[in-house]
C-alpha cells in the first residue's frame, strides 16, 4: 500500500478505545488522524484526558492530538473506528455512514440488524456482500459493519469447523468472562474480589443469537440463521482479561473427541482472509494439557487473536464438550474490529 489509510477513533478515552490506538500503532494500511470523545474532552489533548490503563505504553504520536466531536471525523478520514458505548454509537454511526465513512463498529447497536453483518474474517468474510445492500437500502455513501461480542468471538469460531465437518444441532455455554470486558472502571472491587457474579446484563441473549447470524449463510438480502440453538449462562469473574466458555454440543453425528481436534486444528482462514496483516496463526490453537487453556497462559497467543481451545472429550448428554479462550479486548474487541477493516481493504471496500 504506497499511502496509509487515515482512520478515526470513536470513543478514544474508553479501554477499547486505547486498544485500539495500541493495535494501529505502526499498522501497515492504517493511520490515527482522528480521536473523539466526551464533551468534557473534546479541545483537549489525549494525553490530558485519557486516563490510560492498558500495560503497553500511550504511542507518542497521540499525546497532543485534540479530541474532537465525532462530526469532525468525516473530514480527514475514511474509516472510523467506533468503541462508543451503544446507546450513543445508534445515531453517531448512522450519521457518519451516511455521510460517506466506513464505519467498523465494536458496538452492538446495529449488529443485529438485517443489512448489516457481524464480521469474522475467519468465519464469514462473504457477509460483507450485504455492505451494498445496506448502501443501496439507506442511500449511504458509507456503511457499517460490526464485531461481534466478545464472548461470541472465541466460541463462534470454535464452532465454525466443527459445524462444517459434523453439523450442530445443539450447544450449551457457561462463560467465565474477564472484568476489561465491563470497560473501566467497571465492576467495582467489592463486588468482583472473592466472588462470581452470575450476571451481565444483555449479555446471554448476544451470546444466544449472534453465532447463528454470524454462522448463517447469505440468501439475496439478508443472512439465514444457522439451524441450531444456544443456551447460555454468562459470568463475570475476577480475570484481568480473557474470556472463558464451557462449550457442550450436540452435533448432526457422533463424533470422537479425536475427530473434532483435528478439523479445529487443521481450521484455516478463508483464502482472502488468510494474508492479512492482523490474520491469527493458528486460527485455533487446540492444547492438549488437560489443565489449558488458561486466561494468563494462553489470552497472548497469535498476539492476542488466535483463539485456543482445550479439554476436548465426551459430553455423556450432548456428545462433546471443550474449554474455548480468547483475548477479548484483542480478538473480541479492537483487534477483531481492526482486522475486519482490514478485510473490507482486500474486498476493496474501502480503498
Amino acid at each position: 500500500m504506497n499511502k496509509k489509510i487515515p482512520v478515526a477513533i470513536l470513543g478514544a478515552n474508553g479501554s477499547v478505545g486505547q486498544r485500539f490506538i495500541q493495535l494501529l500503532e505502526n499498522h501497515p494500511w492504517f493511520e490515527v488522524k482522528c480521536l473523539t470523545g466526551s464533551d468534557r474532552s473534546i479541545g483537549k489533548p489525549y494525553a490530558q484526558t485519557c486516563h490510560w490503563i492498558l500495560p503497553e505504553r500511550m504511542p507518542d504520536a497521540v499525546k497532543g492530538m485534540i479530541l474532537k466531536e465525532n462530526e469532525e471525523a468525516v473530514k480527514d478520514c475514511q474509516v472510523a473506528f467506533s468503541a462508543m458505548p451503544a446507546d450513543q454509537a445508534k445515531e453517531v454511526e448512522v450519521e457518519l455512514a451516511a455521510s460517506g465513512m466506513a464505519v467498523v463498529s465494536n458496538a452492538s447497536s446495529h449488529r443485529m440488524d438485517p443489512d448489516v453483518p457481524i464480521l469474522l474474517p475467519e468465519v464469514n468474510p462473504d457477509h460483507t456482500a450485504l455492505v451494498n445492500i445496506q448502501r443501496k437500502k439507506h442511500k449511504w455513501k458509507g456503511f457499517i459493519v460490526t464485531n461481534p461480542n466478545c464472548t461470541s468471538t472465541g466460541m463462534t469460531v470454535s464452532l465454525k469447523p466443527l459445524l462444517d465437518a459434523f453439523g450442530i444441532e445443539q450447544v450449551i455455554a457457561v462463560s467465565l468472562q474477564a472484568l476489561s470486558g465491563a470497560g473501566y472502571p467497571g465492576v467495582a472491587s467489592m463486588d468482583i474480589i472473592d466472588n462470581v457474579v452470575p450476571y451481565i446484563k444483555g449479555e446471554e441473549e448476544k451470546v444466544e443469537s449472534e453465532p447463528l447470524k454470524m454462522l448463517g449463510n447469505l440468501s439475496d438480502d439478508h443472512i439465514q440463521n444457522a439451524g441450531f440453538v444456544i443456551s447460555a449462562h454468562t459470568n463475570r469473574v475476577a480475570v484481568t482479561d480473557g474470556h472463558t466458555v464451557c462449550v457442550s454440543i450436540k452435533t448432526g453425528r457422533n463424533v470422537k473427541p479425536e475427530d473434532a481436534i483435528e478439523v479445529m486444528r487443521s481450521y484455516t482462514c478463508p483464502e482472502i482472509s488468510r494474508e492479512l496483516p492482523s490474520s491469527p496463526w493458528p486460527v485455533i490453537a487446540v492444547h492438549d494439557a488437560p489443565d489449558r487453556p488458561q486466561p494468563r497462559l494462553d489470552r497472548a497467543i497469535g498476539g492476542g487473536m488466535t483463539t485456543s481451545v482445550g479439554r476436548m472429550r465426551i459430553d455423556p448428554i450432548m456428545g462433546l464438550k471443550y474449554i474455548v479462550l480468547s483475548h477479548n479486548t484483542v480478538r473480541g474487541a479492537a483487534g477483531g474490529a481492526v482486522f475486519n477493516a482490514e478485510l473490507l481493504v482486500q474486498q476493496k471496500l474501502i480503498d
